[in-house]
């Protein structure tokens, strides 16, 4: 398959990230693999979330940290990947990311934003939704559980991060329908599964998808 080709301009990418402290990451996984298991898990899931994000070459990649930006973990992905660092500013997970893709938009005319759980995604994603920025207002990469990979905007969206039940089979829908709401053109790429539950988990280690390009 062909590789997709970069955007003509410059798409800022933000990865959004928990910092791997054990009991506090990937703590539905914790009965199946234990505390420090699941936090190193997660560690590894935001590296390879990054170094999607950088092969992609669609722009400026930004960590967006939680809870800031002090964690020694945070530090080593700055230097091993080169990408800036950013604490998450807001309440709830949707003034968070809806914060971050104002923040980015100040900077570039258009923004992507991707969280550290979907392994399955791919640089191609990024480009391509980079891509359907330039003819769109918004770009969604569903997930199999009824939320969404990746949100893109050219243009500050608050409404659609605003009483969104996140979390829950519903996020996708709402989306769907504030989009439409606010009057958005917006495309939707092929759907992705996230690494959330033990079913996931076990779907990861069949797969093998997260020693792929590893650095």
């Amino acid at each position: 398959m062909a590789r997709i080709a970069r955007p003509a301009e410059p798409v800022a990418v933000g990865v959004f990230a928990r910092a791997p402290v054990p009991g506090e990451a990937k703590t539905r996984l914790v009965p199946v693999l234990g505390e420090d298991a699941a936090a190193e898990l997660h560690g590894l899931l935001v590296r390879r979330a990054l170094a999607t994000a950088k092969e992609s070459g669609v722009g400026e990649v930004i960590l967006w940290c939680s809870p800031d930006a002090g964690h020694p973990f945070f530090a080593r992905c700055a230097a091993d990947f080169g990408v800036a660092l950013r604490a998450q500013s807001g309440g709830h997970l949707g003034e968070r990311m809806a914060s971050a893709l104002a923040d980015m938009l100040g900077a570039n005319r258009r923004a992507l934003l991707i969280g550290s759980d979907c392994p399955a995604l791919k640089a191609d994603d990024l480009r391509e939704a980079a891509r359907s920025l330039a003819t769109h207002e918004a770009v969604l990469q569903p997930a199999e559980d009824g939320g969404y990979v990746m949100v893109g905007l050219s243009q500050a969206a608050p409404s659609l991060f605003e009483g969104i039940r996140w979390g829950e089979a519903s996020v996708m829908k709402d989306t769907r329908s504030r989009l439409r709401t606010a009057k958005l053109r917006w495309r939707e790429l092929p759907m992705r599964w996230d690494v959330d539950r033990p079913e996931d988990y076990r779907r990861l280690v069949e797969t093998g998808l997260l020693a792929e390009g590893m650095p």
